[in-house]
């Protein structure tokens, strides 16, 4: 296992509790469970960035089970149904007192996880799959993305490569380790850094700030829209002395905020490192430093190290080359039986190589969006609407990744219904939800919605 090989080598790295203070060595944390390490299985790792999460994984890691990292805030509603699915042989979730057909098992003094009672293995999962992450945000679908130890350490040696990270850092998991994003952040600094300092606050919090001052954060990590309150909060207006750089993906920043954020680097002396990355490729593919965020355009910069784009010339699709690809998507238990990597990944999203070699991203091919850096499939979306609407059309649309747009036909839908179900549904706040009612939806000439059509009208009036 080559991610924690590395990451027990690095052998001052410790592990603090954000609200304790306690600091546990890498060296004892990752061996704590006494798990045996030819177990064969799957677990469901249900994380929140605290200190037992990140314990579970390490010595999970060590052992012959694949490890799905899933977030511990998902609707009840899919993790029952995730775990009717692929039913695995154990589950970690500190949100949950039982779980039908399970048994809770003590491995410590602060780590009890679920254990599935007459546990029989009804596949033989893949060697090669050793983590699993969700690319349906928080529509909670069961797809998960099967990516190998290979391909997140030869994703990780890549970042690290341009990443300036630093023994002595101190680096809060203030992004969830069930993202992508966030499990990179994680892995890359583990991997060198010095202390990871384990919290559940957020920027918003003034306790995340007290923490940063306790502990001397030398790094931030975030989508655009923490970038933006930033921004409001009066952030760039000064300068934090911990602080070395901080990373971006998930989205575009606005051009008003980068050259503010360029203005910051320069006059503090930060660097700032804006990224592109997709689930399927292990997490980061293309990075832009600093300098690039005076480009007019915005740019995903150029490819991570040993990787390398295309763009299919019939229909502008980005291609991505590397080992670090994943071998392809689970939606169900059988489905963990195989491991296919293919030599090159669809993103889903156009784009064009400009003169001065960097890449620009055009437009996207399928219908997801990011919603602050979180990935919603609207098709998904509209289905989990029309079965709480008895089955009336709406339509999902991108406002620009800042809200979704859903429009209905029927004067007799109550909008506020469409907010609530999104709000209890997908845990997002209706501020970020705009309902709109249209007398009928036009039709392509196979009868179909006009989604493109409405798209473009909708981007019209935004």
């Amino acid at each position: 296992m080559k991610i924690l090989e590395n990451v027990i080598a690095n052998k001052n790295l410790v592990f603090t509790d954000a609200s304790t203070g306690a600091t546990t060595p890498v060296g004892t944390l990752y061996r704590s469970l006494g798990l045996n390490p030819v177990e064969k299985g799957l677990i469901f790792l249900y994380n929140d960035n605290q200190v037992p999460s990140i314990e579970v994984l390490l010595n999970f890691y060590g052992t012959a089970l694949a490890i799905a990292v899933l977030g511990q805030k998902l609707h009840p509603e899919f993790k029952e149904r995730l775990e009717a699915e692929y039913r695995p042989k154990y589950i970690f979730d500190p949100s949950r007192d039982e779980v039908q057909g399970y048994s809770l098992k003590e491995f410590s003094e602060t780590v009890k996880i679920f254990a599935k009672e007459d546990y029989q293995p009804e596949v033989t999962i893949h060697p090669d799959i050793k983590i699993l992450l969700s690319t349906s945000g928080t529509t909670g679908v069961p797809k998960l993305v099967k990516l190998s130890d290979e391909n997140l350490y030869q994703n990780a040696v890549s970042i690290l490569q341009y990443m300036p990270i630093l023994e002595s850092d101190v680096v809060p998991l203030n992004v969830p380790i069930n993202f992508v994003y966030g499990f990179s952040i994680f892995t890359t600094n583990c991997m060198r850094a010095g202390r990871i300092v384990c919290t559940d606050k957020d920027i918003m919090q003034k306790a995340f700030w007290d923490e940063m001052e306790e502990y001397g954060y030398s790094t931030l990590g975030g989508v655009p829209y923490l970038y933006e309150n930033l921004n409001r909060i009066g952030f760039f207006r000064k300068d934090s002395s911990s602080l070395r750089y901080m990373t971006h993906t998930g989205g575009v920043i606005n051009a008003e905020l980068r050259k503010t954020i360029f203005n910051y680097c320069l006059e503090f002396e930060k660097q700032f490192f804006a990224q592109y990355g997709q689930t399927e490729a292990g997490g980061r593919m293309a990075y832009l430093t600093t300098d690039g965020l005076l480009e007019e355009e915005t740019s995903i910069g150029t490819p991570v190290n040993g990787g390398s784009f295309q763009i299919d010339p019939e229909t502008d699709e980005l291609l991505f080359l590397h080992s670090s690809i994943s071998g392809g998507y689970a939606n169900k238990l059988e489905d963990l039986s195989t491991y296919e990597q293919p030599r090159l990944l669809h993103t889903g999203d156009t784009g064009r190589r400009g003169q001065n070699g960097l890449y620009y991203i055009t437009g996207r091919i399928k219908r997801i969006m990011k919603l602050f850096g979180i990935r919603l499939n609207l098709d998904e979306v509209e289905f989990i609407l029309k079965n709480e609407l008895e089955g009336n059309t709406v339509v999902c649309l991108n406002g620009n990744d800042k809200k979704i747009i859903v429009l209905y036909d029927n004067l007799n839908i109550d909008p506020q219904t469409i907010t609530e179900t999104i709000k209890n549904k997908l845990r997002i706040n209706p501020q970020y939800v705009r309902t709109e009612y249209i007398e009928s939806f036009p039709l392509s000439q196979n009868g179909k919605i006009n989604y493109p059509l409405l798209q473009n009208l909708q981007h019209e009036n935004i």
